[in-house]
């Protein structure tokens, strides 16, 4: 277990935090292998028989890991353990007094019924943070409902805001619902961690998914109560609505994602007198329908005609490097494949390629947050039960008879 008064100076950030990891998914998944790319040693234990179920759920091929697991579990280490078998829940018990973070996304209820909740777990370790996300918190009319990311995004606010107005509401593309609460819940862990150098004590953290996601939609308040009305949806503009551009244009090309975002700020004309300068049209500069953000909030359809002949001229990326060099704020739309072959992007460890065991070269989004003192290379998912031998002997002492002993009993 991590001494938390000892200097490690050049290490990971989270080098010698123990955690356990009871995770399935993505929501708790998220949180442990960022804790992993952190520096954490993350013990992802599982049921011997297939192991967690996002291995086997969406994989492609029989007897290979999906990918949906191996972009979800890197950095972590794999055991096997029966925590319905009186041996198994009695090795975890063993663990858990040696570990800093203890975290489960189970169904509501279910850690409770294998006799591991967090008044379980605090008696063994006082010091443990112990961590859970669920869909919906204590107390709510729902808590007992199962939920997943689009669930979460419903419930919180999300799909309400997303979609064009007068149409049905949208799920984002975005997992905001799994990773976005998985996140949230990262902050407090490490919250946790820091006060506990103060206290000596653990605490338990607990994230739901429509708490975070009320979270996410932070803006869509304040245009609540600038009009006493439900935040309605607005398309590709902002939550707010007080300017514009705030629109995807599209761009010379035929491709699904043939477009570029253009912005201009609410705060003044800046960005909006350049985007006139650069797409020629600087007649429109004493244009009293769009000499302020406001006025341009009420000028839309106008705006988008103006523009949307210049941006049809360039290709997406021509479009961003113009604007973007004269001081407008413009995005082109990149799609998946193209930010993962971005030579740059890999060069920065924003993709990066893992060798795996059974899937082979695999590229994968890395951990984007830089540090300078802490550094971890990604590693791919490991095979189910793959440190067994080696954390079960630096753990709980157990030698390979044993280990041999428990297999044969379907304890691991």
């Amino acid at each position: 277990m991590l001494d938390d008064t000892q200097e490690q100076p050049h290490r990971a950030a989270l080098a010698g935090v123990r955690v356990i990891d009871l995770t399935q998914f993505e929501a708790g998944t998220a949180v442990t292998e960022t804790l992993a790319w952190l520096g954490a040693d993350v013990i992802k234990i599982e049921p011997p028989n297939g192991g967690e179920q996002g291995r086997s759920a969406s994989t492609d091929r029989p007897g290979a890991d999906s990918y949906y697991f191996l972009l979800l579990n890197a950095n972590k280490r794999s055991v096997t353990l029966n925590l319905k078998h009186t041996r198994g829940k009695a090795m975890l018990r063993q663990m858990i007094p040696q570990a800093d973070i203890f975290i489960e996304n189970f169904a509501p209820g279910a850690i409770e019924r294998l006799g591991f909740g967090y008044g379980d777990v605090r008696t063994l370790n006082k010091r443990i943070i112990y961590a859970q996300v669920k869909g919906f918190g204590a107390g709510s009319p729902y808590e007992n409902f199962l939920s997943f990311d689009m669930i979460g995004q419903a419930t919180g606010g999300v799909m309400s805001i997303t979609g064009e107005a007068g149409a049905r509401p949208l799920k984002p593309g975005p997992t905001l619902g799994d990773t976005g609460t998985g996140l949230h819940c990262v902050i407090g862990i490490l919250a946790a961690l820091y006060q506990r150098v103060a206290t000596g004590e653990g605490q338990k953290v607990e994230v739901a998914m429509q708490d975070a996601m009320v979270n996410y939609c932070r803006i869509a308040y304040a245009k609540q109560h600038a009009t006493g009305e439900a935040c309605p949806r607005t398309g590709n503009q902002v939550v707010l609505g007080t300017t514009a551009p705030s629109e995807a244009y599209r761009c010379k090309g035929d491709g699904a994602n043939d477009y570029c975002y253009v912005y201009s700020t609410r705060a003044n004309n800046t960005h909006w007198e350049r985007l006139l300068r650069v797409i020629g049209r600087e007649d429109l500069l004493s244009d009293p329908r769009f000499d302020s953000p406001k006025g341009r909030a009420a000028n839309v359809a106008a705006i988008d005609d103006i523009i949307a002949p210049w941006m049809a001229q360039h290709s997406k990326h021509q479009a961003m490097d113009i604007l973007g060099r004269a001081g407008v704020p413009a995005g082109a739309v990149m799609d998946t494949k193209e930010l993962s072959e971005d030579a740059y992007l890999r060069s920065r460890g924003v993709f990066v390629t893992v060798e795996h065991p059974v899937r082979g070269a695999f590229t994968m989004p890395g951990w984007p947050v830089k540090m300078s003192n802490s550094h971890v290379p990604v590693t791919a998912a490991p095979l189910l039960g793959a440190h067994n031998a080696a954390v079960f002997k630096d753990w709980l002492g157990i030698n390979e008879q044993e280990l041999a002993e428990l297999q044969a009993s379907g304890v691991i």
